[in-house]
């Protein structure tokens, strides 16, 4: 026996009328498109592992000295120091 279970979701407006204009072009639910795109969704590769984001790779002389990567203030500070 398939449980199906109701629930309630914000969806953007702009999406939800894309896949509402999608259901009627298909002839099939709104119920129907979401679960479809949800099942593609859940079925494909998870982007996190299968695309990692690209490094990228700077030649020079490293940190300048007195620099503190860890210090988020302290970088914000020397970026807007710079422009």
């Amino acid at each position: 026996m398939l449980l199906c279970m109701r629930t309630t979701i914000d969806i953007n407006d702009a999406l939800l009328v894309a896949a509402k204009s999608r259901a009627a072009r298909d002839r099939k639910t709104l119920k129907a498109v979401v679960e479809q795109a949800l099942r593609a969704f859940l079925a494909g590769p998870d982007r996190a592992v299968a695309d990692p984001p690209a490094v990228p790779v700077f030649r020079g002389r490293g940190v300048q000295p007195g620099v503190d990567l860890t210090d988020n203030a302290a970088l914000e500070d020397l970026m807007n120091a710079e422009s």
